[in-house]
């Protein structure tokens, strides 16, 4: 003779009852997903920016330059404002990955190092000039253009003349990444993705300097 099987106690019936819900609920949302997921068939290049006052902006473009370089598909980076000093993006870039990613820092430092309107402008100019001769060649399949819109928000480029050139002469397959605080409004209506980075917190306002791995 078998013993007949112990019900399930009250805790044990709702914790299946949970689960069974769960994956009903889980599973009508992968079908609703899956159904959104099968209408998204284009590509295109995209035009993509990071604004805001908030710390990452570079950081992310360069993560996306990171996973060019990692899927083989070849990519450019121009830096608008920032000098030659050492970072950690620059250093592997130029060290291992020159092949697949050219780098080029036009910028001689932040305007209130450089103190000269006249200078900063020009160096602006030439790595806009830079920028279009990358973006031209269809071989580049993203190109990084770092801190580009702190050269428009001083005018030392016409933002009229840059989103034109993304919208009449970029090549249809590529993607370029334009970063910055204050991203000018023209800019932000012709771009595919905007990010904000919000600020809620930062060392800095706390004694903190910038420190390698984490700034640069």
């Amino acid at each position: 003779m078998t013993d007949a099987p112990v019900p399930p106690d009250g805790d044990a019936r709702r914790d299946s009852d949970d689960a069974a819900r769960h994956n009903a609920k889980m599973a009508k949302k992968k079908a609703a997903r899956d159904k959104i997921m099968a209408t998204k068939t284009g590509e295109k290049g995209l035009v993509i920016v990071h604004t805001g006052k908030g710390k990452g902006k570079s950081s992310a473009a360069f993560g996306m330059i990171f996973r060019c370089i990692a899927h083989g598909m070849p990519c450019a980076v121009v830096q608008f404002i920032k000098g030659g000093m050492s970072t950690g993006e620059r250093d592997l870039i130029l060290s291992r990955f020159a092949d697949e990613c050219a780098f080029h820092t036009m910028g001689e430092g932040f305007t209130w190092e450089t103190q000269d309107r006249s200078r900063d402008t020009e160096m602006a100019q030439a790595a806009w000039a830079k920028a279009k001769d990358l973006i031209r060649d269809p071989s580049n399949r993203m190109v990084l253009l770092d801190e580009i819109n702190i050269a428009l928000r001083y005018d030392y480029l016409d933002v009229a003349e840059v989103v034109a050139f993304l919208r009449d002469e970029k090549p249809a397959m590529t993607h370029v990444v334009l970063t910055g605080r204050n991203a000018k409004d023209d800019l932000i209506a012709l771009a595919d993705l905007v990010t904000e980075m919000e600020l809620v917190k930062h060392p800095f306002r706390s004694g903190i300097k910038a420190q390698q791995g984490v700034e640069f």
